[in-house]
C-alpha cells in the first residue's frame, strides 16, 4: 500500500474551523462534489435496539461472512481524493474479533494515507477493545439522548421485540458514562449526537450537560427523521424544532464546539423563523452547521455484500458494487445520472449550503424545488 500523506489532515487539527467530513470543503476545493469520504458497515450485529435506529431493520442476530478486507483495502487506494474515512454497523466494537481483524487494520491503513477516521459505537462495549483504538483513531462518535438510565432503557431497547430488565440496562449505561469519561482523560476526541425528537426536544439541555461532564469534546446535534426504526415515530414540526435549538442554544457551554447537521431550515427559505435561526446559528461561538455528506462526498459500502450505498439508512437501496468497478466511478454515476440525486443536487456559495439530503425533501419539501431558490442574504 502507498503511503500518501495529505496535506490537509497534516496541517489541520479538526476544530470549528476545519471540518473535512463536509462535503463544502470539497466541493469548494475541486469545484464540484467529490469523493472524499467512504462509510464501511463492519457488522449488522447490536447489543441494543434504539428505537431511532436509521438501520434498525437490517440488524440480524447472526453475523454474515465478511468480505475480503483487502477488497475493501483495494477499493480504498483507487480513490483520488480521500481524506475520510467512517466505520459503523450494527455495533462496530461488538465482536472483539472485528475490532482486531477489520477496526484496527482500517484505521492503521487510514493513518498511514493521512486519512481522518471516525466510528460509530454506543460505548458499551469493555474498555479493551476501544483503548486499542487510541494510537489511530480521530473521532468517537456516540449516541447520547439521555438524561438517566431511564432514558436509556426506554430509548436503547424499544426496538428488542422482548422485555429488557432495567438493572441490565442501568449497567451498560454506567459502562457507557465510564468509558467515555476514561477515553476522553486518554485523549480521544468522542463527538457526542444527540437526535432531536419527541422524547429529546426539552431535555437537550440536560443532555448537553452530561455530554460535557464525561468530558466530550463536540455535542453533535440532528433532527431525526423518519426512517427504519423511527419511521412510526411521532414527528416534531419544524417550529418545534427550531425552539428545541434556540433553547440549546440559550443554556449550552459557549466553550464547547456545538455541529448541527441535517438542518431542515436553509437560507433561502422565505420563513423569518427559519432565517432568524440561520443567522444565529452563524453568529454564536464554536457553532457550526455541516452540510449532509451523503451523496455528496460521501459513499457507504457493505463490507458483506459490496453493495454502495449513498447513506448508512436502510430506506434507499443500493446504487452499485465494489466488485464490479471502482468506488468513484459509482460516485460518478450517481452524481451526474441518478434521479433521486437530481432532486437535491443544488449548491448556494452565497449560503455556504449544499442543499437538503434526500430525508429532508421527503419529509419536509417533497414539491419544493430548491435549484430554483435564491439564498436571502444574511
Amino acid at each position: 500500500m502507498k503511503a500518501i500523506q495529505n496535506e490537509t489532515s497534516q496541517v489541520y487539527d479538526l476544530s470549528p474551523d476545519y471540518d473535512p467530513w463536509d462535503p463544502i470543503v470539497s466541493l469548494r476545493k475541486y469545484g464540484r462534489h467529490t469523493l472524499t469520504s467512504v462509510e464501511m458497515t463492519v457488522t449488522n450485529l447490536c447489543n441494543m435496539r434504539c428505537e431511532h435506529c436509521a438501520v434498525g431493520d437490517s440488524l440480524t442476530m447472526k453475523e454474515g461472512e465478511m468480505l475480503p478486507l483487502k477488497t475493501m483495502l483495494d477499493r480504498l487506494e483507487e480513490v483520488e481524493h480521500l481524506e475520510t474515512i467512517s466505520i459503523t454497523g450494527g455495533e462496530p466494537m461488538f465482536r472483539a474479533s472485528t475490532v482486531d481483524e477489520v477496526i484496527v487494520p482500517l484505521l492503521q491503513y487510514a493513518k498511514s494515507r493521512g486519512l481522518r477516521s471516525q466510528i460509530n459505537s454506543n460505548l458499551t462495549m469493555p474498555y479493551s477493545r476501544y483503548e486499542k483504538l487510541l494510537p489511530y483513531l480521530d473521532v468517537m462518535h456516540i449516541s447520547f439522548n439521555y438524561v438517566n438510565g431511564d432514558d436509556f432503557h426506554e430509548v436503547g431497547f424499544a426496538g428488542s421485540g422482548h422485555p429488557v430488565a432495567k438493572e441490565a440496562a442501568y449497567r451498560l449505561y454506567d459502562t457507557m458514562i465510564a468509558n467515555a469519561e476514561r477515553l476522553s482523560a486518554d485523549g480521544m476526541f468522542i463527538s457526542a449526537e444527540s437526535m432531536i425528537n419527541y422524547r429529546t426536544h426539552r431535555k437537550l439541555p440536560e443532555i448537553h450537560r452530561l455530554i460535557g461532564e464525561m468530558g466530550c469534546r463536540r455535542h453533535e446535534v440532528h433532527p431525526m427523521y423518519a426512517s427504519s426504526f423511527a419511521s412510526s415515530l411521532p414527528m416534531l414540526s419544524l417550529a418545534e424544532t427550531a425552539a428545541a435549538i434556540h433553547e440549546l442554544l440559550d443554556t449550552r457551554d459557549p466553550e464547547m464546539w456545538m455541529l448541527f447537521g441535517t438542518l431542515p431550515f436553509f437560507a433561502c427559505s422565505e420563513e423569518g423563523r427559519d432565517l432568524e435561526l440561520i443567522h444565529r446559528l452563524r453568529s454564536e461561538k464554536k457553532v457550526t452547521v455541516r452540510n449532509d455528506p451523503d451523496g455528496r462526498n460521501r459513499v457507504n459500502v457493505n463490507l458483506f455484500t459490496g453493495d454502495v450505498f449513498v447513506t448508512d439508512f436502510a430506506d434507499i437501496p443500493a446504487f452499485g458494487n465494489i466488485a464490479a468497478r471502482k468506488l468513484d466511478d459509482t460516485f460518478a454515476e450517481w452524481l451526474d445520472r441518478h434521479p433521486l440525486n437530481q432532486t437535491v443536487n443544488c449548491h448556494c456559495e452565497a449560503a455556504g449550503c449544499c442543499g437538503p439530503n434526500l430525508l429532508v425533501k421527503d419529509m419536509y419539501y417533497q414539491n419544493l424545488d430548491f435549484k430554483s431558490r435564491k439564498a436571502i442574504t444574511l
